[in-house]
């Protein structure tokens, strides 16, 4: 597939009124796997097919994301919203990490000279800091915006009280409230159907889920008990993916969705795409690709038609608000609610 089968999509992301496509180009592979010859070519590709909403991070390949995506996106800059985050470790510093106001101010700073522009459309935060209390993040986004190096600010890996919490908080402050939010949602991991999507619709935020396709296990390329394939994310032993999507029953589910669509005329991308984007809740989500060919097999979703036996199939292979595996949670974000006195 070497273009769109339909004309791309747009939505209004939260209470921001920008008007964004409902694929975001993710550029997580930029730099790195994705060299930036062939970066050049799907944001060309992505410009001229109507997608207008690009994400990055510091983290992604040491910041040379950044820097390819400044570079990719150059010469048509007022098309695109450009979004970015902060948190990770960008140096060897022991505050060179988190949501302190020193960290996030020289991270901005460090972004915009990486993407080679004056202002970051939208600035998430990309996970929450236990060491940082909230009120301070708002303040320091809120000093961002006043200081006009970003537009709007966003929320990442996020639980639903804390959406509550910040939006109270910013009222308090007289901070703009962040307008999007970016989760973890696919198919084989459906748990913030129970309480952050509806958070998030209550408070107004647009929705940009990222792994739509689990990472490559919803592409239906990967067997149970098969070597992957060299090249692939499970060949390089991801280990964001192994730990958290490389699971018996989510493999299953993938094979046995790729019997469902292959009657239908669709790939099993488009099709996880599809199932993601079939969601009031749901705004845009982030589709990235490691190759121009990925690329290309994201935009099936965008003509294909959901139905009530789709939608059916999905919720017998995985009940909603549930992950494929009973009781699986992600270690990067375990359940934090247990408090057990002993003795």
């Amino acid at each position: 597939m070497s273009a769109p089968t339909s004309p791309m999509r747009f939505a209004t992301l939260g209470r921001s009124g920008l008007s964004v496509s409902r694929l975001c180009l993710g550029a997580m592979m930029f730099g790195g796997p994705t060299p930036e010859p062939e970066a050049q070519r799907i944001v060309d590709h992505a410009g001229d097919h109507g997608v207008n909403f690009i994400d990055t991070a510091d983290q992604y390949e040491q910041g040379r994301s950044e820097e390819v995506v400044g570079r990719a996106i150059r010469a048509r800059r007022r098309q695109w919203t450009l979004a970015t985050k902060v948190f990770n470790q960008a140096g060897p510093g022991r505050n060179e990490r988190g949501l302190s106001r020193s960290h996030i101010m020289r991270a901005a700073d460090d972004s915009l000279r990486r993407l080679a522009t004056d202002t970051i459309d939208l600035y998430y935060v990309h996970r929450p800091d236990p060491n940082t209390p909230w009120e301070s993040v708002v303040a320091s986004f809120g000093a961002l915006i006043e200081a006009g190096k970003i537009r709007e600010w966003g929320l990442s890996n996020v639980r639903a009280w804390h959406i509550a919490d910040i939006a109270h908080l910013c009222d308090a402050h007289n901070v703009p409230r962040p307008v999007a939010l970016q989760p973890l949602y696919n198919l084989i991991n459906r748990q913030i159907e129970v309480e952050v999507l509806p958070a998030a619709r209550h408070f107004g935020l647009g929705v940009v889920p990222y792994s739509p396709i689990a990472r490559g296990i919803l592409s239906g390329k990967y067997q149970l008990n098969v070597t992957p394939a060299a090249g692939s994310r499970a060949a390089r032993r991801d280990k964001r993916m192994l730990e958290n999507e490389w699971r018996p029953e989510s493999l299953d589910i993938a094979a046995r969705l790729k019997a469902h669509v292959d009657a239908r005329g669709i790939g099993l991308v488009a099709f996880a795409v599809a199932w993601v984007l079939n969601n009031r809740a749901i705004t845009s989500t982030i589709a990235g690709p490691r190759t121009f060919e990925q690329w290309t097999d994201y935009f099936g979703a965008l003509a294909y038609t959901w139905t009530a036996e789709d939608e059916a199939l999905i919720n017998g292979l995985v009940a909603t608000g549930h992950a494929s595996t009973p009781g699986h949670t992600d270690p990067a974000y375990p359940i934090d609610g247990r408090f057990p006195v002993i003795g």
